[in-house]
């Protein structure tokens, strides 16, 4: 019993000891994009699926004009756009217009769409919390 109640400590400590080397290397630069308990919508994100976890990273590279077909994510994602602007539209009409450098913490279970109506290819790299041999993404 005695080792549980203590258990919270070594990840702390480790926690400690990471952050402390660095802060002393002066050449480490840590922003945080974002940190946040809701999607861009405002909805608040979704408890983590049960199962296996799987992490999936995808590169997604949208032409010019192109509107991707309407879909939602049964998963928690977030991403960072690297190139290009991007607009996410929702069905109900909600929309979002990434610019370069820009992070999302995407809509969950919600029917949405991206679209990239300028005249460079967007660069997105997308993350996804799920679970093994579980759908990311379902289209409409």
């Amino acid at each position: 019993m005695k080792t549980r109640r203590f258990a919270w400590v070594l990840p702390l400590i480790l926690a400690l000891v990471v952050s402390s080397s660095f802060a002393s290397d002066k050449s480490v630069q840590v922003n945080v994009l974002t940190k946040t308990t809701e999607s861009w919508n405002k909805i608040p994100l979704p408890r983590y699926p049960k199962g296996q976890p799987q992490v999936t990273i995808l590169r997604i590279i949208i032409p010019p004009a192109t509107t991707l077909p309407m879909h939602t994510h049964p998963v928690i994602n977030a991403g960072l756009l690297i190139k290009g602007e991007l607009t996410v539209v929702t069905k109900d009409g909600k929309t979002l217009h990434l610019k370069e450098g820009d992070p999302i913490v995407e809509v969950v279970n919600t029917w949405h769409y991206g679209k990239n109506e300028g005249t460079e290819p967007v660069d997105i790299v997308v993350f996804y919390a799920g679970v093994k041999d579980a759908s990311i993404t379902v289209k409409e």
